[in-house]
């Protein structure tokens, strides 16, 4: 009879330092594990198992939603889809790197970082294509055709680099300086996030008259906030294992947590996105001109390019800077007892 063996788990003391987590205490897989076992784990409850789920999951949702608007919207002749295109895309690919990071980061301290750079420029492009939607369909009516909107992608393109670049570099912090790194990243993640969202907190908050573009979407323009502010919150906090160490190891830790409401935020971000492109089609193209399709694939090109570079830097410096030793520690506590596999 074909039996499989599930992958060994251990506690946080057998683990190298950079494998740890504030608050998590047992569920670690091992940090050599093969890609099979970091596959099977996916199926075996460690404290990994429920952050890979939380996004394999949505991608497949984002996916089905992404599938049913090209069956109803020109994406490939009507310039005024175009952002969409783009934004729909990103919103596959974030939660989708995600899930593989958390799948294979345990292969080994190298796979850990590179793994979480990959995921760091998925959120990086996310962003921008945050700023594609906000720039053609929630920019407020008096903002439209002003230089922040002729600049705001441009710029939200610029600021990928500085989130993937930050938050790469964080990691070689992690050991030394864990309050800097952890500093940096969330500055990184901010930054683009503050950036994106100008016109719509204008919008929603400063913004009164008959040219503020009061919709059915501002609503959900809420609730999606509400749940960026959580998610942000979360990620900070390392609530509620903080609290109670060991109590929330498989189920119910910050970063569990984190994965659902900026999926749910993502979400009602989509709903709100569809609701004004499609409430203020009408005025929006008789008052703006979309962007070329040379001006928009340039755009997404040299981001994704130039993210792909900072992630070959990062990981070439990884690999071969002596001065990436101190986030590379194999050695694991106790590891004569920890039997290989």
């Amino acid at each position: 009879m074909l039996t499989v063996k599930l992958p060994q788990l251990l506690s946080v003391h057998q683990m190298p330092r950079v494998f740890w987590e504030d608050g998590i205490m047992s569920g670690y897989r091992h940090p050599k594990s093969s890609a099979l076992d970091c596959l099977l784990s996916s199926f075996q409850m460690t404290n990994e198992t429920v952050n890979i789920w939380t996004h394999f999951l949505p991608t497949w949702y984002f996916l089905w939603r992404f599938l049913l608007l090209s069956y109803t919207l020109d994406f490939c002749r009507e310039s005024y889809n175009w952002p969409l295109l783009v934004y729909m895309m990103l919103i596959c690919l974030y939660p989708f790197t995600s899930s593989l990071a958390h799948t294979f980061s345990s292969m080994s301290t190298h796979a850990r970082h590179i793994c979480y750079f990959l995921d760091y420029g998925a959120l990086s492009l996310y962003s921008l294509g945050c700023a594609f939607t906000y720039g053609a369909y929630v920019m407020p009516d008096r903002w439209v055709n002003s230089t922040l909107h002729r600049y705001f992608v441009p710029v939200a393109a610029f600021n990928t680099f500085i989130c993937t670049g930050l938050s790469c570099y964080s990691r070689f912090l992690e050991v030394e300086r864990p309050w800097l790194s952890k500093i940096l990243r969330t500055v990184a993640f901010v930054h683009p996030f503050l950036f994106d969202n100008i016109p719509l907190i204008y919008r929603l908050a400063f913004c009164f008259g008959d040219d503020c573009s009061w919709n059915e979407a501002g609503r959900l323009h809420l609730y999606h906030l509400l749940f960026a502010l959580l998610t942000g919150f979360l990620f900070a906090s390392h609530l509620p294992e903080r609290l109670a160490p060991g109590r929330f190891d498989y189920i119910g830790h910050s970063h569990q947590l984190f994965h659902i409401c900026a999926v749910l935020g993502t979400h009602f971000q989509m709903e709100a996105v569809l609701c004004d492109r499609s409430l203020r089609k009408a005025w929006l193209s008789t008052h703006t001109q979309g962007d070329s399709l040379s001006n928009t694939v340039a755009v997404v090109v040299t981001s994704v390019a130039g993210n792909i570079l900072l992630i070959c830097f990062f990981t070439a410096t990884l690999l071969w800077s002596p001065h990436a030793n101190s986030i590379l520690q194999s050695h694991i506590p106790g590891d004569t007892k920890v039997k290989e596999h």
